[in-house]
Protein backbone atom coordinates (compact mmCIF):
# COMPACT_ATOMS: atom_id res chain seq x y z
CA UNK A 1 0.00 0.00 0.00
CA UNK A 2 1.17 3.59 -0.40
CA UNK A 3 -0.41 6.66 1.05
CA UNK A 4 -1.34 9.47 -1.29
CA UNK A 5 -3.11 12.75 -0.99
CA UNK A 6 -5.11 14.66 -3.85
CA UNK A 7 -3.31 17.84 -5.16
CA UNK A 8 -4.58 20.22 -7.21
CA UNK A 9 -1.79 21.82 -8.98
CA UNK A 10 0.06 24.88 -8.28
CA UNK A 11 -2.89 26.60 -7.51
CA UNK A 12 -3.84 24.77 -4.75
CA UNK A 13 -3.82 26.79 -1.50
CA UNK A 14 -2.02 23.86 -0.31
CA UNK A 15 1.98 23.72 -0.40
CA UNK A 16 2.92 19.93 -1.45
CA UNK A 17 6.02 20.70 1.68
CA UNK A 18 3.19 20.48 3.90
CA UNK A 19 1.72 17.27 2.01
CA UNK A 20 5.27 15.63 2.59
CA UNK A 21 5.60 16.59 6.35
CA UNK A 22 2.29 14.07 6.85
CA UNK A 23 3.44 10.50 8.53
CA UNK A 24 3.77 7.44 5.65
CA UNK A 25 3.04 9.95 2.91
CA UNK A 26 4.58 8.76 -0.40
CA UNK A 27 2.77 10.78 -3.28
CA UNK A 28 0.77 13.17 -4.45
CA UNK A 29 -2.38 12.59 -6.84
CA UNK A 30 -2.54 15.56 -9.61
CA UNK A 31 -3.40 16.33 -12.82
CA UNK A 32 -2.88 18.48 -15.95
CA UNK A 33 -5.97 20.98 -15.19
CA UNK A 34 -5.39 23.98 -18.06
CA UNK A 35 -5.48 20.91 -21.10
CA UNK A 36 -9.29 21.14 -22.39
CA UNK A 37 -11.07 17.84 -21.90
CA UNK A 38 -10.59 15.45 -24.96
CA UNK A 39 -7.11 16.89 -26.38
CA UNK A 40 -3.83 15.38 -25.45
CA UNK A 41 -1.67 15.98 -22.15
CA UNK A 42 1.74 16.69 -23.68
CA UNK A 43 4.68 15.44 -22.44
CA UNK A 44 6.24 18.69 -21.00
CA UNK A 45 3.29 19.67 -18.90
CA UNK A 46 3.41 15.92 -17.57
CA UNK A 47 6.86 16.11 -16.39
CA UNK A 48 6.72 19.52 -15.21
CA UNK A 49 3.91 17.96 -12.63
CA UNK A 50 6.27 15.55 -12.01
CA UNK A 51 9.37 17.72 -11.20
CA UNK A 52 7.71 20.22 -8.82
CA UNK A 53 6.19 16.71 -6.62
CA UNK A 54 9.52 14.89 -6.76
CA UNK A 55 11.28 18.49 -5.97
CA UNK A 56 9.01 17.86 -2.27
CA UNK A 57 9.97 14.35 -1.98
CA UNK A 58 7.06 13.07 -3.26
CA UNK A 59 6.25 10.21 -6.31
CA UNK A 60 3.43 11.05 -8.76
CA UNK A 61 2.56 7.65 -9.87
CA UNK A 62 -1.31 7.84 -9.57
CA UNK A 63 -3.15 10.79 -11.86
CA UNK A 64 -6.78 11.66 -10.99
CA UNK A 65 -8.02 12.69 -13.41
CA UNK A 66 -7.72 12.05 -17.16
CA UNK A 67 -11.45 13.81 -17.88
CA UNK A 68 -13.42 11.58 -20.23
CA UNK A 69 -15.33 13.68 -22.97
CA UNK A 70 -18.55 13.40 -23.12
CA UNK A 71 -19.04 12.83 -27.16
CA UNK A 72 -17.37 9.40 -25.99
CA UNK A 73 -19.78 8.78 -23.56
CA UNK A 74 -22.87 10.02 -25.36
CA UNK A 75 -20.87 7.45 -28.58
CA UNK A 76 -21.20 10.46 -31.08
CA UNK A 77 -18.65 9.80 -34.55
CA UNK A 78 -16.09 12.38 -33.07
CA UNK A 79 -15.44 9.83 -30.22
CA UNK A 80 -12.77 7.73 -32.20
CA UNK A 81 -10.86 11.00 -32.77
CA UNK A 82 -10.99 11.29 -28.77
CA UNK A 83 -10.35 8.04 -27.94
CA UNK A 84 -7.19 8.58 -29.83
CA UNK A 85 -6.08 11.17 -27.51
CA UNK A 86 -6.78 9.53 -24.69
CA UNK A 87 -4.28 6.77 -25.61
CA UNK A 88 -1.73 8.85 -26.27
CA UNK A 89 -1.96 10.71 -23.23
CA UNK A 90 -1.58 7.73 -21.20
CA UNK A 91 1.24 6.45 -23.47
CA UNK A 92 2.97 10.30 -22.35
CA UNK A 93 1.74 9.24 -18.55
CA UNK A 94 3.39 6.04 -18.42
CA UNK A 95 6.89 7.92 -20.02
CA UNK A 96 6.88 9.94 -17.18
CA UNK A 97 6.12 6.53 -14.58
CA UNK A 98 2.54 7.05 -13.93
CA UNK A 99 0.85 3.88 -13.01
CA UNK A 100 -2.59 4.36 -12.66
CA UNK A 101 -5.39 6.82 -13.56
CA UNK A 102 -8.08 7.70 -11.85
CA UNK A 103 -11.12 8.08 -14.33
CA UNK A 104 -15.29 8.38 -13.86
CA UNK A 105 -17.70 7.65 -16.49
CA UNK A 106 -20.38 9.43 -15.20
CA UNK A 107 -22.76 11.91 -17.47
CA UNK A 108 -22.12 15.49 -16.93
CA UNK A 109 -22.01 15.45 -13.18
CA UNK A 110 -19.11 13.37 -12.10
CA UNK A 111 -20.35 13.70 -8.20
CA UNK A 112 -23.67 15.78 -6.37
CA UNK A 113 -24.35 16.91 -3.34
CA UNK A 114 -26.54 19.40 -1.61
CA UNK A 115 -24.52 21.30 0.75
CA UNK A 116 -21.32 21.95 0.81
CA UNK A 117 -20.50 23.61 4.45
CA UNK A 118 -22.63 21.21 6.17
CA UNK A 119 -22.42 22.63 10.36
CA UNK A 120 -21.42 20.00 12.71
CA UNK A 121 -21.97 20.21 16.61
CA UNK A 122 -18.42 20.41 17.08
CA UNK A 123 -17.93 23.98 14.85
CA UNK A 124 -16.57 21.79 11.95
CA UNK A 125 -17.97 22.12 8.45
CA UNK A 126 -18.36 19.06 5.55
CA UNK A 127 -20.25 18.09 2.21
CA UNK A 128 -23.41 16.44 3.39
CA UNK A 129 -26.60 15.46 1.03
CA UNK A 130 -30.24 15.49 1.49
CA UNK A 131 -32.93 13.97 -0.88
CA UNK A 132 -35.34 16.52 -0.35
CA UNK A 133 -33.45 19.79 -0.72
CA UNK A 134 -32.55 17.47 -4.17
CA UNK A 135 -35.99 17.17 -5.21
CA UNK A 136 -36.85 21.01 -5.23
CA UNK A 137 -34.01 21.47 -7.38
CA UNK A 138 -35.58 23.49 -10.60
CA UNK A 139 -33.79 21.11 -13.46
CA UNK A 140 -34.63 24.11 -16.21
CA UNK A 141 -32.24 26.00 -13.73
CA UNK A 142 -29.76 23.97 -11.67
CA UNK A 143 -27.61 25.77 -9.78
CA UNK A 144 -25.44 23.15 -8.20
CA UNK A 145 -23.39 22.91 -5.46
CA UNK A 146 -19.74 23.09 -6.70
CA UNK A 147 -20.73 23.06 -10.19
CA UNK A 148 -21.93 26.71 -10.45
CA UNK A 149 -18.63 27.49 -12.17
CA UNK A 150 -18.78 24.51 -14.04
CA UNK A 151 -21.25 24.91 -16.15
CA UNK A 152 -23.89 27.80 -16.72
CA UNK A 153 -27.55 26.75 -16.37
CA UNK A 154 -28.06 26.94 -20.11
CA UNK A 155 -25.01 24.50 -21.01
CA UNK A 156 -26.29 21.75 -18.19
CA UNK A 157 -29.77 22.25 -19.50
CA UNK A 158 -28.24 21.49 -23.11
CA UNK A 159 -26.47 18.35 -22.03
CA UNK A 160 -28.92 16.80 -19.97
CA UNK A 161 -31.47 17.24 -23.60
CA UNK A 162 -28.19 15.52 -24.88
CA UNK A 163 -28.67 12.74 -22.78
CA UNK A 164 -31.75 12.28 -23.54
CA UNK A 165 -32.67 8.73 -24.78
CA UNK A 166 -28.86 7.23 -23.45
CA UNK A 167 -30.09 4.34 -21.70
CA UNK A 168 -27.95 2.54 -19.60
CA UNK A 169 -27.14 -0.49 -21.82
CA UNK A 170 -25.56 2.38 -24.48
CA UNK A 171 -23.87 4.26 -22.06
CA UNK A 172 -22.29 0.44 -20.96
CA UNK A 173 -21.54 -0.13 -24.62
CA UNK A 174 -19.91 3.43 -24.53
CA UNK A 175 -17.49 2.53 -22.15
CA UNK A 176 -16.69 -0.94 -23.09
CA UNK A 177 -15.49 0.48 -26.49
CA UNK A 178 -13.53 3.29 -25.04
CA UNK A 179 -11.76 1.14 -22.53
CA UNK A 180 -11.11 -1.59 -25.70
CA UNK A 181 -9.93 1.51 -27.63
CA UNK A 182 -7.52 2.49 -25.04
CA UNK A 183 -6.20 -0.90 -23.28
CA UNK A 184 -3.29 -1.34 -26.43
CA UNK A 185 -2.07 1.64 -24.86
CA UNK A 186 -2.70 0.96 -21.12
CA UNK A 187 -0.73 -2.61 -22.22
CA UNK A 188 2.09 -0.64 -24.14
CA UNK A 189 2.36 1.87 -20.93
CA UNK A 190 1.79 -0.47 -18.26
CA UNK A 191 -0.69 2.04 -16.75
CA UNK A 192 -3.88 0.59 -14.88
CA UNK A 193 -7.21 2.35 -15.04
CA UNK A 194 -9.16 2.77 -12.26
CA UNK A 195 -12.90 3.77 -12.60
CA UNK A 196 -14.26 5.76 -9.72
CA UNK A 197 -18.03 4.60 -8.94
CA UNK A 198 -21.14 7.09 -9.46
CA UNK A 199 -21.60 9.60 -6.54
CA UNK A 200 -24.39 8.83 -5.56
CA UNK A 201 -24.38 5.14 -7.32
CA UNK A 202 -27.99 5.77 -8.80
CA UNK A 203 -29.60 8.42 -11.30
CA UNK A 204 -30.20 11.51 -11.35
CA UNK A 205 -31.90 14.42 -13.41
CA UNK A 206 -32.64 10.80 -15.63
CA UNK A 207 -29.30 10.55 -16.35
CA UNK A 208 -27.98 7.09 -16.01
CA UNK A 209 -25.21 5.31 -14.01
CA UNK A 210 -23.91 2.12 -14.68
CA UNK A 211 -20.55 1.88 -12.25
CA UNK A 212 -22.11 1.55 -8.49
CA UNK A 213 -22.72 -1.76 -7.20
CA UNK A 214 -21.45 -5.68 -7.37
CA UNK A 215 -23.21 -7.03 -10.37
CA UNK A 216 -21.38 -3.76 -12.35
CA UNK A 217 -18.12 -4.52 -11.64
CA UNK A 218 -19.13 -8.12 -12.70
CA UNK A 219 -20.66 -7.01 -15.80
CA UNK A 220 -17.36 -4.91 -16.76
CA UNK A 221 -15.04 -7.00 -15.94
CA UNK A 222 -16.19 -9.62 -17.59
CA UNK A 223 -16.99 -7.34 -20.64
CA UNK A 224 -13.07 -6.09 -20.29
CA UNK A 225 -11.17 -9.10 -18.52
CA UNK A 226 -8.05 -7.22 -19.55
CA UNK A 227 -6.16 -6.43 -15.79
CA UNK A 228 -5.15 -3.01 -16.62
CA UNK A 229 -8.96 -2.21 -16.55
CA UNK A 230 -9.93 -2.04 -12.82
CA UNK A 231 -11.23 -0.39 -9.84
CA UNK A 232 -10.74 3.36 -7.93
CA UNK A 233 -12.61 1.75 -4.22
CA UNK A 234 -14.45 4.71 -3.09
CA UNK A 235 -16.15 3.92 0.39
CA UNK A 236 -18.14 7.43 0.06
CA UNK A 237 -19.56 6.73 -3.43
CA UNK A 238 -20.28 3.28 -2.96
CA UNK A 239 -21.52 3.69 0.44
CA UNK A 240 -24.17 5.88 -0.01
CA UNK A 241 -25.99 3.35 -1.42
CA UNK A 242 -27.02 1.41 1.42
CA UNK A 243 -27.99 -1.74 -0.67
CA UNK A 244 -23.57 -2.16 -1.08
CA UNK A 245 -21.64 -4.43 1.31
CA UNK A 246 -18.41 -2.80 1.28
CA UNK A 247 -16.30 -5.22 2.99
CA UNK A 248 -17.62 -7.99 0.88
CA UNK A 249 -16.68 -6.04 -2.00
CA UNK A 250 -13.16 -4.76 -0.85
CA UNK A 251 -12.34 -8.49 -0.47
CA UNK A 252 -14.12 -9.75 -3.31
CA UNK A 253 -12.38 -6.99 -6.35
CA UNK A 254 -9.09 -6.31 -3.55
CA UNK A 255 -6.65 -7.53 -6.78
CA UNK A 256 -8.45 -5.82 -9.16
CA UNK A 257 -8.69 -2.36 -6.96
CA UNK A 258 -6.17 -0.18 -7.92
CA UNK A 259 -6.95 2.80 -5.81
CA UNK A 260 -9.02 3.41 -2.70
CA UNK A 261 -10.57 6.14 -1.88
CA UNK A 262 -11.22 6.00 1.85
CA UNK A 263 -13.98 8.29 3.95
CA UNK A 264 -16.29 8.43 6.18
CA UNK A 265 -20.32 9.53 6.09
CA UNK A 266 -23.46 9.08 8.28
CA UNK A 267 -26.46 8.49 7.74
CA UNK A 268 -29.34 10.48 8.80
CA UNK A 269 -32.08 8.94 7.48
CA UNK A 270 -32.84 6.24 5.05
CA UNK A 271 -31.19 8.62 2.19
CA UNK A 272 -29.61 11.42 3.84
CA UNK A 273 -25.82 11.69 4.94
CA UNK A 274 -23.09 13.83 6.02
CA UNK A 275 -19.47 13.49 5.43
CA UNK A 276 -17.53 13.04 8.77
CA UNK A 277 -13.76 12.32 10.06
CA UNK A 278 -12.54 9.11 8.61
CA UNK A 279 -12.63 6.84 11.92
CA UNK A 280 -15.35 4.11 11.85
CA UNK A 281 -16.61 5.34 15.15
CA UNK A 282 -17.57 8.52 13.24
CA UNK A 283 -20.51 7.41 10.51
CA UNK A 284 -22.22 4.55 8.93
CA UNK A 285 -19.19 2.72 7.14
CA UNK A 286 -16.56 0.15 8.91
CA UNK A 287 -13.43 1.54 7.76
CA UNK A 288 -11.30 -0.95 9.68
CA UNK A 289 -13.69 -3.99 8.46
CA UNK A 290 -12.64 -2.59 4.29
CA UNK A 291 -8.96 -2.24 5.18
CA UNK A 292 -8.46 -5.57 6.60
CA UNK A 293 -10.64 -7.12 3.78
CA UNK A 294 -8.26 -5.78 1.18
CA UNK A 295 -5.72 -6.72 2.67
CA UNK A 296 -6.75 -10.42 3.13
CA UNK A 297 -7.90 -10.35 -0.22
CA UNK A 298 -4.22 -8.69 -1.27
CA UNK A 299 -4.58 -5.55 -2.04
CA UNK A 300 -1.63 -3.81 -3.66
CA UNK A 301 -2.38 0.06 -4.38
CA UNK A 302 -2.58 3.47 -3.94
CA UNK A 303 -4.66 5.06 -1.01
CA UNK A 304 -6.09 8.27 0.20
CA UNK A 305 -7.56 9.84 2.15
CA UNK A 306 -11.01 11.09 0.56
CA UNK A 307 -12.94 14.06 1.50
CA UNK A 308 -12.19 15.65 5.24
CA UNK A 309 -14.26 18.26 7.37
CA UNK A 310 -13.00 21.64 7.33
CA UNK A 311 -11.65 22.12 10.96
CA UNK A 312 -9.14 24.19 13.27
CA UNK A 313 -10.73 27.71 11.16
CA UNK A 314 -9.59 26.17 8.11
CA UNK A 315 -11.84 27.59 5.44
CA UNK A 316 -10.07 25.02 2.56
CA UNK A 317 -12.15 23.46 -0.53
CA UNK A 318 -14.91 21.62 0.48
CA UNK A 319 -14.04 18.51 1.23
CA UNK A 320 -10.39 19.00 0.39
CA UNK A 321 -9.00 21.13 3.15
CA UNK A 322 -5.71 19.95 4.83
CA UNK A 323 -6.20 19.05 8.59
CA UNK A 324 -9.04 16.31 8.28
CA UNK A 325 -7.62 15.16 5.67
CA UNK A 326 -3.90 14.78 7.19
CA UNK A 327 -5.51 13.36 10.51
CA UNK A 328 -7.32 10.59 8.42
CA UNK A 329 -3.89 9.78 6.21
CA UNK A 330 -2.62 9.28 9.99
CA UNK A 331 -5.33 6.96 10.80
CA UNK A 332 -5.74 4.61 7.75
CA UNK A 333 -1.98 4.17 8.10
CA UNK A 334 -2.36 2.80 11.18
CA UNK A 335 -5.68 0.50 10.04
CA UNK A 336 -3.38 -0.81 7.46
CA UNK A 337 -0.20 -1.09 9.78
CA UNK A 338 -2.88 -3.79 12.17
CA UNK A 339 -4.09 -5.08 9.49
CA UNK A 340 -1.17 -6.39 7.87
CA UNK A 341 0.83 -7.56 10.99
CA UNK A 342 -2.81 -9.39 12.05
CA UNK A 343 -2.93 -10.90 8.39
CA UNK A 344 0.57 -12.08 8.48
CA UNK A 345 0.15 -13.99 11.85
Amino acid sequence: MKMTFRWYGKHDVIPLAYIKQIPGMTGAVTAVYDTPVGEVWQPDAVFKLKSLCEENGLEMQVIESVPVHEDIKLGKPSRDRLIKNYAQTILNLGKAGVKCVCYNFMPVFDWLRTDLNYGHDDGSTSLAYSESDFMRLDKRDLHLPGWDESYTADELYGLLNEYKGVTHEKLFDSLVYFLNGIMPACDEADINMAIHPDDPPWDIFGLPRIVGKEDDYDRLFAAVPNMHNGITFCTGSLGAGRFNDLPKMAAKYARRIYFAHLRQLKFTNETDFYENGHQTSCGSIDIYGIIKALVAGGFDGYVRPDHGRNIWGENGRPGYGLYDRALGAAYLSGLFEAAEKEYKK
